[in-house]
């Protein structure tokens, strides 16, 4: 049982446990745990046989026995009992973007209604309504997520995605000693996947069975839905299809290409095979009925006469025509960025301290780190006061002197909330006190568009914005943007020298990609932020790259490639200091 597995486990109790009306702390300590788990940088399995559990922050006597039943056999006596108490319906309410478990409950417990079919039928019978601190406007927001909750039916974040493969492909390549890779939209790194696909290579009269068996019978198979020499298709416990195709080595490179590029890319390479008088599709090149041999994917694209084309772009959004003239662009990587911005502390909501953070940048071999914890107005996210502030600096100072030997800089900086009239909510001669500013929205996400963009546009006057946070407040499968013009955003920032940020946060991944090219078109410059709230997050700045990378990006694009000097720089250009 692999530490993703524990998590999920334990993300379920805590969620069973504010189903029943459990106290939200009780609960909140199995969050954490889950947490805690999924962030191990090693083995859980390893963790527990070694009897090092109970070292982990939270775990106690209970926890790390549950825990230590849970890897050591497979089950958990306790989790088991507590399902049987909750209808597993409720559980599917959950999903319900607005819907949480106390509602839930209310329902359940008023209404009898346990299932999302029962609930939809409320609704529209005006039964949710007349419950107390409910109305009409609630029961509208609960079919409206029914209705979005059947579109999301099916489709799943790139990272869980990713999670998977990377486990189900190891456990290929070594049991098998199988060259594998990923392909399809998994491989092309878009935000939301429906399914896994995956290529084996079969080297010379190697059979496939042994490959077929170890993918079939793996931990995270739920069900074989269709198997036979070559293929395979199962269902992950999560719900996920998982593909596995088998192919020779000489067709390997072909089948690589082939089942990467989206459909409109494969029909478009297809197009220009024929101009040149070939044809291609997954099994080959062909000059006539003779396959021409290749070694490797690359080739492809110089037999067509194109510059090679990462898996990344290949979304037939202008990729081949730029290849032709060799004007694609040489992407940013992660061994471009020099600095890491957007980082929550234990001052607001995050759960590590400055030097910890600090720290652990140094260790990855950042030049600095630049702090941005909430401001007043995120009382939720317990949001700097003045005199934290302060002292926040204070601590700032002191610690800078500590790393000036190794000239890595901790920078002040802080996410203030972008007001419903688009003011800010520190006065003017406190935001002088930071490095950098960013603006974010963080509430009244539901305002129509004309008085959102105004907002926005508001807050980008302000001559303290360095950079606008998550530009459209979406959360990936839970929520939608909120209604902006943002060709009018990306303008107005570029106008105002206020820097895009590209939200690297699995669950936002906010500027979508699909927008980077219309902002460095109207001359917009990006950060690529983790918005990190503990260590470990901060290397999920690599989703942001992802991003940056769909989107045509370089590194000249992104201002977090500058050095601490180059980037305070600019930040000092954009108040004319």
């Amino acid at each position: 049982m692999n530490k993703y597995e524990v998590a999920r486990v334990l993300s379920s109790i805590g969620l069973l446990l504010e189903l029943k009306g459990e106290s939200f702390f009780k609960a909140k300590a199995y969050y954490d745990a889950a947490r805690t788990v999924e962030m191990l940088d090693e083995d859980i399995e390893t963790v527990v046989y070694e009897n090092r559990l109970g070292q982990l922050r939270g775990f106690g006597q209970a926890l790390t026995s549950k825990v230590t039943e849970l890897v050591t056999t497979g089950k958990m006596a306790y989790y088991e009992r507590l399902q049987k108490t909750v209808p597993p319906g409720l559980i599917e309410m959950t999903k319900i973007p607005g819907l949480g478990a106390k509602r839930i409950r209310t329902i359940y417990e008023s209404l009898g209604i346990s299932t999302i079919d029962e609930l939809k039928k409320a609704c529209l019978d005006n039964r949710i309504a007349s419950l107390k601190n409910f109305g009409r406007s609630m029961q509208q927001n609960i079919l409206n997520g029914i209705e979005n909750l059947d579109k999301i039916k099916n489709r799943f974040l790139y990272v869980r995605a990713e999670e998977l493969a990377a486990d189900i492909l190891k456990d290929l390549k070594d049991g098998a000693r199988v060259t594998a890779e990923v392909v399809g939209s998994l491989r092309r790194k878009t935000e939301i996947v429906s399914d896994i696909d995956i290529i084996a290579m079969l080297p010379g009269d190697t059979g496939s069975g042994e490959i077929l068996d170890l993918f079939t019978g793996h931990r995270f198979v739920s069900e074989v839905v269709s198997t036979d020499d070559f293929k395979s298709s199962v269902v992950l416990a999560n719900g996920m299809r998982c593909d596995l195709r088998m192919v020779s080595d000489s067709r390997y490179p072909y089948a690589l290409y082939y089942f990467t590029g989206s459909r409109g890319h494969n029909k478009a390479m297809a197009r220009l095979a024929e101009q040149k008088g070939l044809r291609i599709d997954e099994s080959g090149l062909y000059r006539g009925d003779c396959r021409i041999n290749i070694s490797d994917e690359a080739e492809i694209f110089d037999l067509l006469g194109l510059q090679y084309i990462p898996p990344e772009l290949r979304e037939n959004t202008g990729e081949i025509e730029a290849a032709l003239r060799s004007e694609l662009p040489e992407l940013v990587t992660g061994s471009d960025i020099r600095g890491i911005l957007h980082v929550h502390t234990n001052y607001s909501d995050g759960t590590d301290s400055i030097e910890k953070l600090a720290d652990y940048c140094v260790k990855e071999g950042y030049e600095y780190i630049g702090i941005c914890d909430h401001s007043k107005s995120a009382h939720y996210a317990g949001g700097l006061s003045v005199e934290d502030i302060k002292r926040q600096h204070e601590e700032i100072d002191l610690l800078n002197e500590k790393y000036c030997s190794c000239s890595f800089r901790i920078l002040k900086g802080i996410e203030v909330d972008i007001l419903p009239d688009g003011s800010l909510d520190y006065d003017d001669d406190v935001l002088e006190w930071f490095d950098f500013v960013i603006a974010s929205v963080h509430s009244s996400f539901r305002m129509d568009g004309d008085k959102m963009t105004r907002r926005v546009l508001t807050a980008l006057e302000n001559p303290h914005v360095n950079i606008l946070g998550h530009p459209t407040g979406r959360l990936l499968l839970a929520r939608e943007p909120y209604s902006i013009d943002i060709g009018a955003v990306l303008k107005k920032a570029a106008e105002k020298n206020v820097i895009i940020e590209i939200n690297a946060n699995p669950h936002r991944l906010d500027l979508d990609w699909r927008f980077c090219r219309p902002a460095k078109q109207s001359g917009c410059m990006f950060a690529i932020n983790p918005d990190a709230h503990r260590s470990e997050e901060i290397d999920e700045i690599r989703f942001g790259l992802n991003v940056a990378r769909k989107g045509w990006l370089t590194a000249r694009d992104i201002v977090n490639t500058l050095g601490v000097r180059e980037i305070m720089g600019l930040f000092r250009e954009k108040r004319g200091i």
